[in-house]
């Protein structure tokens, strides 16, 4: 993942949250938002709902790999927030990669 690729400002956080769509799923939110820009840039967050930082850690990389995994079929041009529940813990990274791609197809930006 690239510098660019990545959200790091609060007001394009907050621009998400607010004027952008969210998805839920089993264990992860997806919060997105077009951002005309020619590719997309990404945050992965873990509360401390869903425990120490090996945990929140182990949940973040698992989203990174799934998404890893899914972007030659994923649209460019959005913004993605992907936040873990505390449902993440101790789940395979295989299902990790089922309900990211569920909601990337519910939020249709999944390329078919």
């Amino acid at each position: 993942m690239l510098k660019q690729n990545v959200l790091r400002n609060k007001k394009d956080f907050s621009a998400i949250y607010n004027k952008g769509k969210s998805f839920g799923g089993k264990y992860v939110v997806l919060f997105f938002r077009r951002n005309g820009l020619p590719y997309n840039r990404l945050g992965f967050l873990a509360s401390k709902k869903v425990g120490n930082s090996v945990l929140r850690n182990r949940s973040r990389r698992l989203m990174k790999e799934s998404y890893r995994v899914l972007e030659p079929k994923i649209g460019t041009g959005y913004d993605l927030i992907f936040i873990a529940r505390n449902t993440i813990n101790g789940v395979k990274c295989a299902e990790v990669l089922k309900c990211i791609e569920f909601l990337t197809s519910r939020a249709g930006i999944l390329k078919k």
